[in-house]
């Protein structure tokens, strides 16, 4: 073609199939799984879709006043600085917070074991990355955090499940699978948990579980990565120590953190500590995706926090979200079958519900989004080897009560339509 100009110019309609570079992919591209929270975040921005599927903190109840006096306060002292690269590990000051936040919850950590991350998932990415090669095995609770499936994917992990119970993860099933993968002269990279208000799981690991999962790991030398995003999103009950806590220092834990659930996921600022040695290889690892995190994220946090208490935010985040969740609770009383079960959680922002075998929860949400309008995260996708198929994940931080219960409603009419089919089909129901 010409553009009339005496230039050629490529036609487009008869271009070259790009399929053609199909076979020059990455082996690790080819298995990636994708995250469900990615797939249906788009139905967020349809005002007839009640989404119960994102993983989002109500950001509208971040006061506009604090956040127009932080910016200007950015603005004026640190423009130039936060329109800057900035060190790989995170900013100093930041840094010296995010051990203060630490400390309010137990854990004992300095500012050059932190390093600060872009978000918890990087963190988490960070950290499977490190030290994951193809086929190598991870532990991890069974189900896990949706979000960790397209790490676990990419480095070509071999996930063994652990199942949960109100609990938390069952160390005497860990145990089993230990000694039965030693028997084969076998050993796990590294145990992937989340302690406090699991997502998806919605319970909370015990104090005598913690204790012997420290030990265990401490026995058989394996790593622990301790994700809690949600430890300060507490309704109910005591806190508890953190696994990196009662690691007292021995350096088996790695712990992850952010500021997406306490402050806002829009600055995408999370955080891991580590011992000096495993958080060279993450800092080597960041440098290779992104150099450092948001300058100017990092100075928004370090000037909120200079000027305000982030507990007491968080304190009415809780009171807030703890109203949702009795409202997610009871309708789940009301709406779903009586074989269901599901979570009771004591804080975060999930609840896992299970429903009868003869439900899948991959078929229930096609049919809820097209004739109900309302979205949920099917338990399929916290799960790598085919479990699930018969839960589902509910967010309740992100929608009012009135949603809730209307979402909730909405869910339970597509069950009965689809119970309904199974009976005149002659399935077992």
């Amino acid at each position: 073609m010409n553009d009339g100009q005496g230039a050629p110019t490529a036609d487009r309609t008869t271009a070259r199939d790009p399929s053609r570079f199909e076979d020059r992919f990455a082996a690790r591209a080819t298995g990636i799984k994708s995250s469900a929270m990615r797939d249906l975040m788009s139905l967020t921005e349809r005002p007839e879709i009640i989404s119960l599927a994102g993983g989002l903190p109500d950001t509208d109840c971040f006061p506009d006043e604090i956040f127009c006096e932080v910016w200007e306060a950015v603005a004026t002292k640190y423009k130039a600085s936060s329109l800057q690269y900035g060190p790989t590990e995170g900013l100093l000051e930041l840094r010296q917070y995010i051990c203060e936040i630490m400390r309010s919850e137990g854990a004992i950590a300095q500012p050059d074991e932190i390093l600060v991350t872009a978000g918890g998932q990087q963190a988490i990415a960070l950290a499977i990355g490190a030290f994951i090669d193809p086929g190598d095995i991870v532990i991890a609770e069974g189900p896990t955090y949706p979000g960790a499936v397209p790490t676990l994917t990419t480095n070509q992990a071999q996930v063994i499940h652990i199942p949960l119970d109100a609990n938390g993860m069952s160390i005497d099933s860990l145990e089993e699978h230990l000694d039965r993968l030693d028997s084969q002269g076998r050993q796990p990279k590294l145990i992937y948990t989340i302690p406090n208000f699991h997502n998806p799981g919605g319970v909370t690991m015990s104090l005598e579980r913690r204790h012997q999962l420290v030990a265990l790991a401490a026995e058989r030398d394996i790593l622990i990565v301790e994700d809690n995003p949600y430890g300060a999103i507490r309704f109910e009950g005591d806190a508890l120590p953190s696994l990196y806590e009662l690691d007292a220092g021995a350096g088996g834990v790695v712990y992850l953190s952010t500021f997406s659930k306490i402050l806002s996921p829009g600055v995408r600022i999370g955080w891991v500590a580590a011992p000096a040695l495993i958080l060279r290889k993450m800092n080597l690892g960041k440098q290779a995706i992104d150099l450092c995190s948001s300058t100017l994220g990092q100075r928004f946090i370090i000037e909120y926090l200079r000027r305000h208490d982030w507990r007491q935010h968080v304190g009415r985040l809780n009171i807030i979200y703890s109203s949702r969740r009795d409202a997610m609770l009871a309708a789940l009383s009301n709406e779903f079958p009586a074989e269901a079960t599901w979570s009771h959680p004591r804080g975060g922002l999930f609840v896992w519900a299970t429903l009868p075998e003869y439900l899948q929860t991959s078929e229930l949400l096609a049919r809820a989004i097209d004739r109900h309008q309302v979205a949920f995260v099917p338990g399929g996708a916290a799960f790598l080897d085919g479990q699930g198929q018969h839960s589902m994940r509910l967010n309740f931080s992100s929608s009012s009560e009135e949603k809730i219960t209307e979402g909730v409603h909405r869910i339970g009419a597509a069950i009965e339509a689809m119970t309904a089919l199974q009976r005149a089909f002659g399935g077992g129901v």
